[in-house]
C-alpha cells in the first residue's frame, strides 16, 4: 500500500485547509487510516483516525470540534478537513494506515505500516 498526502500550504489563524492522502494498492475501507502531525523536536502526535470501513472516527482532544476526517471511496483517498487553524496547528502532517490494527494502539505511530510522505502546514498569526 502506498500512500501520498497533499494539500498542505501556508494559511492565516483563523482559516481552512483540507489535506487528502491517497492510497494505491488496496481499498482504504480495509484499514484504518489516521493523521499525525510532527513539529521539529518533538514525536509524531495523533491527530484523528477513520476506523476501518467507516464504523467511526477519532480525534485528539486539541483537534476536536474544528478537524474532520472523512473518506471517498471512489477516489480511495481519505481526507483530514482543518478549520479554525491556529498557529499550534503548524506541522508537518502525515497519514498512515494499518489493516490490523487494535483500538489500543489507535495514537502509537509505531504500530502503523503505511505512511505517507507528509506535507507542511503553517499557519501564520
Amino acid at each position: 500500500v502506498q500512500l501520498q498526502a497533499s494539500g498542505g500550504g501556508l494559511v492565516q489563524a483563523g482559516g481552512s485547509l483540507r489535506l487528502s492522502c491517497a492510497a494505491s494498492g488496496r481499498a482504504s475501507g480495509s484499514y484504518t487510516t489516521a493523521w499525525f502531525r510532527q513539529t521539529p523536536g518533538k514525536e509524531r502526535e495523533f491527530v484523528g483516525a477513520l476506523w476501518r470501513s467507516n464504523i467511526r472516527t477519532y480525534y485528539a482532544d486539541s483537534v476536536k470540534g474544528r478537524f474532520t476526517i472523512s473518506r471517498d471511496s471512489a477516489k480511495n483517498t481519505v481526507y483530514l478537513q482543518m478549520n479554525s487553524l491556529t498557529p499550534e496547528d503548524s506541522a508537518v502532517y502525515y497519514c498512515a494506515g494499518d489493516p490490523s490494527l487494535i483500538l489500543s494502539s489507535l495514537r502509537n505511530p509505531k504500530d502503523y505500516d503505511y505512511w505517507g510522505q507528509g506535507t507542511l502546514v503553517t499557519v501564520s498569526s
